[in-house]
């Protein structure tokens, strides 16, 4: 069994709790910007001191409203300066939040309010207060619903103005490292969300180390961020912890359409984002280039960069040749791509899916190291992560310090230390099967190279087995094939079946500028593009790529692009965009099956 277990390089402190590094923070830098909230074309710096005088008044209102120490309040809100607010708020109160989505269904939220034993519950808008309202029949634990849209954090700030300062300190102090921190519903890819139990010590200790092993991204002069992840998912809510303990200043836009605009005027030094993200900078780019005619220009600059920096990594001379042509590409590519994320960003913290060595070495090259790292709502978001002094693109990372990582027998990947979950909310049988010997199973396969940085191959359920007895991991094919800009999704399937196929959905943003690039009707509906043979013959380069880096048996043969699009909404997306294959796989069932009616031969798919 192969381990790399990497010591704390932060001594534990089992009294600590989250609150505490708010305080440490105001008694270190007080003045320091620790948020900035928009205000007209621009932003206002809100202060550590002023950022904790605000917690403090609305804790107090949590207390007038008659919320007790362990009680836990549910939140509905988008990414914005006001999460983190409500967030810190409770922690000083003593409560325990539990986030929901912002876009969980009447169903979810209920299940999740009941399932938890929430007494409280703040949402943000009155979409949000509707989906309560439908269900809230059905929840006698829930005492009374806050409202943001209605002033819910003024109301409640002026109800607590008689609450004394020591009933908050004595509140805040209450909690230790091993209680409760928070409860966090995973995104429901394999099932009905399960609550992960986060302790005060999970965030605490892993915010601490992560720190020191980050220190050239977060505790830099100057260090900023925008966060545009929903903070309800640990990935975002974990280094929304680490800003406020690091002194990083953070920005927040919830609406990814106004992303490019907020990075232009914020000018953060540091992005967290998924590889999604990436993809579309990237696409959106080329097919502007491409309408622009300079689409031959852009393509050589993107092999130029990719080339220069397996260069770099490699620690191979550049050539005087490529010096020239890069320099060039600078001017012409690079510099504007660098601007339009603000012209400030040297790092960005990747998660929740495989980047890929192409756009982690285009990135690289404009001055983006693309920092890729693993984990799960269990491990309080990271376990492994690549660092500024020691990363490997195409990789996530070696363990950070106070983790350990190891691969079972059949490559399984698991887990323990400083990060990992206490347990999963009233359920004891998922929590027993979820550990190994102490060590929390993931699920996820993946290998190590000989310095202990780990790959992800894929999800154990998710491996398909052929008719033929072959192994094949869906993640290698669906990766590559998603960067292609016109595809929104994939799900390769085959499993017990003669060959590998693949479900394919259109990206309905990307779609209209390839296609006027490509002297069609922009305005193409998806089951009218699904239809077109330009259309299909751009999947099958995306397709013939994928199948470049596979064996011939565990290369798809066929595919069908379905005339809609998989989404959060229509229930085949997690929040985090993550495919719900056993959601997809039931209900496209017809369409799979008609792959697999029809003869190889019949399609015009290449199959060499």
């Amino acid at each position: 069994m192969v381990t790399f277990e990497v010591p704390a390089i932060v001594p534990a402190d089992p009294e600590a709790n989250i609150s505490d590094l708010l305080r440490e923070r105001v008694r270190t830098t007080p003045n320091l910007a620790l948020f900035s909230v928009p205000d007209g074309a621009g932003w206002r710096n809100i202060s550590a001191t002023d950022f904790e005088t605000a917690v403090i008044a609305l804790a107090k209102g949590f207390v007038a409203a008659g919320v007790e120490p362990g009680d836990k309040v549910g939140f509905i809100a988008r990414t914005t300066y006001e999460w983190t607010l409500v967030d810190f708020a409770l922690f000083y109160a003593g409560a325990v939040m539990v986030p929901i989505y912002e876009t969980s269904s009447p169903a979810q939220i209920q299940w999740i309010m009941e399932d938890s034993g929430a007494a409280w519950l703040m949402v943000e808008s009155p979409e949000h207060f509707a989906r309560v309202d439908e269900v809230r029949g059905d929840l006698p634990l829930l005492r009374d619903v806050w409202q943001l849209h209605l002033g819910a954090i003024d109301t409640l700030t002026a109800q607590g103005a008689d609450v004394e300062d020591a009933e908050i300190e004595r509140r805040r102090n209450i909690a230790n490292g091993a209680d409760i921190a928070t409860l966090i519903y995973t995104s429901g890819s394999t099932g009905r969300p399960k609550g992960c139990v986060l302790t005060h010590s999970n965030f605490v200790e892993l915010t601490r180390n992560a720190a020191r092993a980050l220190h050239d991204v977060v505790t830099v002069p100057d260090a900023s961020t925008v966060l545009f992840i929903t903070t309800a998912h640990v990935f975002a809510r974990f280094i929304s912890i680490l800003d406020i303990h690091a002194g990083v200043r953070t920005g927040h836009q919830p609406d990814t359409k106004q992303l490019l605009q907020a990075l232009g005027s914020f000018k953060p030094t540091f992005l967290l984002a998924v590889p999604r993200v990436f993809e579309k900078v990237y696409n959106s780019a080329e097919q502007k280039a491409e309408a622009g005619g300079k689409g031959k220009i852009f393509r050589a600059a993107a092999a130029t960069a990719i080339e220069h920096s397996k260069l770099l990594e490699e620690g191979k001379k550049i050539p005087f040749g490529m010096k020239l042509r890069f320099a060039l590409f600078d001017k012409l590519v690079y510099s504007k791509l660098r601007e339009a994320m603000g012209g400030n960003v040297a790092y960005a913290v990747s998660g929740s899916a495989p980047l890929g060595p192409r756009l982690g070495h285009f990135f690289h090259s404009l001055g983006v190291v693309i920092l890729e790292g693993y984990g799960l709502t269990e491990t309080t978001a990271p376990a492994t992560v690549n660092q500024s002094d020691r990363a490997k693109i195409g990789t996530v990372g070696p363990a950070l310090p106070g983790v350990g990582v190891r691969l079972a027998d059949d490559g399984e990947i698991e887990v323990r230390g400083i990060n990992v979950f206490k347990e999963y909310w009233n359920n004891p049988e998922a929590t027993a099967a979820a550990f190994h010997d102490g060590w929390f199973r993931t699920g996820d396969i993946g290998s190590f190279d000989s310095e202990g940085f780990l790959t992800i191959t894929g999800r154990k359920k998710e491996i398909i087995v052929t008719a033929g007895g072959k192994n094949v991991a869906p993640a290698a094919l669906e990766d590559p094939i998603r960067s292609n800009p016109i595809v929104g999704q994939v799900v390769v399937v085959g499993d017990q079946k003669p060959f590998i196929s693949a479900l394919v959905t259109l990206d309905p943003e990307m779609l209209p500028t390839w296609l006027s690039n490509n002297g069609l009707p922009a305005d193409l509906s998806l089951a009218d593009a699904a239809e077109n043979e330009a259309v299909r013959a751009e999947v099958q380069v995306a397709i013939d790529r994928a199948n470049a880096g596979v064996s011939r048996a565990e290369s798809i043969r066929k595919f069908t692009i379905l005339p809609g699009e998989w989404t959060e909404a229509s229930g085949h997306l997690t929040p985090k965009m993550s495919i719900k294959r056993n959601v997809i796989l039931s209900d496209f069932a017809d369409d799979i099956a008609a792959i697999y009616d029809e003869p190889v031969q019949t399609t015009n798919v290449s199959l060499g």
